[in-house]
């Protein structure tokens, strides 16, 4: 059995919309396309631990309390760990533009024009946006 590459994804979700990154088209893995920040967790670390750092690492924001969502990801060499975030210090921005070309925040009727890195993806987000609403 091929060994999983665990991954830490975060939707940052306020006023109704979720903040998505534009993947560089010069991107290996999934170029040219829409995905959640986040990236691979290190040895030693938590996927929540991981998750706030890659937060810190591509937005420049310290998250708080980022919580579990499921998400589908077929990709079968990925183990994805997803979180919905609602609070975070500082304003988000590109702070990885090696990585990202665009950020951008997307209502949920946005999302289903969009050519994600997983479109399994689409439903975890609606999710997330239906629980920031309540």
């Amino acid at each position: 059995m091929v060994e999983r590459m665990p991954i830490a994804v975060a939707a940052l979700v306020r006023d109704g919309m979720v903040l998505l990154a534009h993947r560089h088209s010069s991107r290996e893995h999934y170029p040219d396309c829409w995905d959640l920040v986040g990236g691979h967790v290190e040895p030693g670390e938590s996927p929540g631990e991981a998750v706030t750092r890659e937060c810190l690492e591509e937005l420049g924001v310290r998250v708080h309390g980022p919580q579990p969502i499921p998400i589908t990801v077929s990709d079968p060499s990925l183990e994805v760990h997803s979180f919905v975030v609602t609070r975070w210090d500082g304003e988000p921005t590109n702070a990885a533009p090696e990585e990202h070309d665009d950020l951008r925040w997307f209502r949920a009727g946005e999302l289903a024009d969009l050519t994600l890195a997983h479109p399994g993806s689409r439903s975890g987000l609606l999710h997330a946006l239906r629980e920031e609403a309540q």
